[in-house]
């Protein structure tokens, strides 16, 4: 139905979506645990604010397994050196999110205070560290990460965990971390009923905002001036996945050279700051629904600005530029692309039919009353 170049494409935008998506659904599962101990001081409160993502957070998780499942079967390169590449840095991500679902079931199985209270925090550590990591990833991801292939398609690994906090990365982190914090507090102000903790968390999700705006702009300025990668040459967009057939080389601003070319591609920044801007708007008039769908329009500019501005690159080698994978040199086969393809088509609205069914169905303010009358509240 599809050939080669085209399949590739579809699953470039495609990895997109189900990052967005992530971004979209556990993204305000995130913020929102970040938020737990600040906005909600009282246990009544904490347990109101976590039943707001108690009912969907582990369906939420989907789209955080589809999307490093779609890295494994379409760009395996990718996923090889990313993951073993980041090991550490995954393996901090894994036992944060660990922390989620434990809390989640052991936080009110005793009433004791000071038990209740370590869980809270275990539950913000799950909901920040991770936002922090995949922030701090991608600003690795910008700047080039330190592996390279060598003659049989080996991949090498030369940096190590503390190298991957260099300022951009962390900039890029808490930016993420701002992102996702404007995202849940947008979620509480649907979900909770009016009161403190709405007040609280409109407070916080207006300030994130306002962080988000800054250093997404300061962001902008520094790719601006750091080295970006480009292509030598010609390129096969139907060629043989072998990074090592493409030349490729590290150029300054190199990554704002996707926007001179294609001018539409500028929608994607406008709508993470527009959005952003939205969101705080609708904060500000306390306007729930728009300030979620504004965080949720910010939050999707701003991942694909990256996708964007690293077209056709998803992972290149600050060491050997050369061994960088793009679109075009580190996909699967065509088959397998195709028949991926084909799943995906068949599954995908099955999984977007039964979370729109889910919301529906846990649509609704949560409220101290409920919770502390409802015995199957967390």
């Amino acid at each position: 139905m599809f050939d080669y170049e085209m399949l590739r494409l579809i699953w470039w935008v495609l990895l997109g979506v189900l990052l967005i998506g992530f971004a979209l659904t556990d993204g305000f599962d995130l913020g929102v645990a970040a938020l737990l101990p600040f906005v909600a001081r009282k246990d009544a409160e904490r347990r109101m604010v976590i039943n707001t993502i108690g009912p969907t957070w582990e369906g939420n998780q989907v789209w955080f397994i589809l999307g490093g499942g779609a890295i494994f079967a379409a760009w395996p390169l990718v996923y090889a050196a990313s993951f073993s590449g980041f090991y550490l840095a995954m393996f901090v991500v894994l036992a944060a999110l660990i922390l989620r679902p434990v809390g989640f079931k052991y936080r009110s199985k005793r009433p004791d205070p000071a038990w209740r209270s370590r869980w809270d925090w275990a539950l913000f550590v799950g909901g920040l560290v991770p936002a922090l990591v995949f922030g701090v990833a991608v600003g690795n991801v910008l700047t080039g990460a330190p592996f390279r292939f060598d003659g049989d398609l080996r991949v090498f690994y030369d940096g190590n965990f503390l190298a991957l906090f260099s300022p951009f990365a962390l900039l890029a982190g808490v930016l993420s971390v701002a992102m996702l914090v404007l995202h849940g507090a947008a979620w509480l102000s649907i979900k909770v009923e009016h009161g403190p903790v709405h007040d609280r968390a409109t407070a916080y999700g207006f300030a994130a905002g306002t962080l988000a705006l800054l250093l997404f702009a300061v962001g902008g300025l520094m790719v601006a001036a750091m080295p970006g990668f480009e292509i030598v040459g010609t390129v096969d967009p139907a060629g043989a996945s072998n990074p090592l057939h493409t030349t490729a080389r590290i150029v300054t601003g190199g990554w704002l050279a996707n926007f001179a070319r294609h001018p539409w591609m500028a929608i994607a920044p406008a709508l993470g700051f527009a959005g952003t801007a939205l969101a705080m708007i609708g904060i500000y008039r306390q306007r729930a629904a728009l300030a979620f769908g504004g965080s949720s329009a910010g939050a999707a500019g701003i991942i694909a600005t990256v996708g964007c501005a690293m077209f056709p690159f998803i992972l290149p080698s600050s060491i050997d530029a050369h061994s960088s994978l793009t679109v075009w040199n580190a996909s699967s086969s065509a088959r397998t692309l195709g028949i991926m393809l084909v799943v995906t088509i068949v599954f995908l609205p099955i999984v977007l039919a039964y979370t729109a069914w889910a919301y529906r169905v846990m649509f609704g303010r949560v409220t101290t009353a409920a919770v502390t009358a409802g015995p199957d509240f967390y």
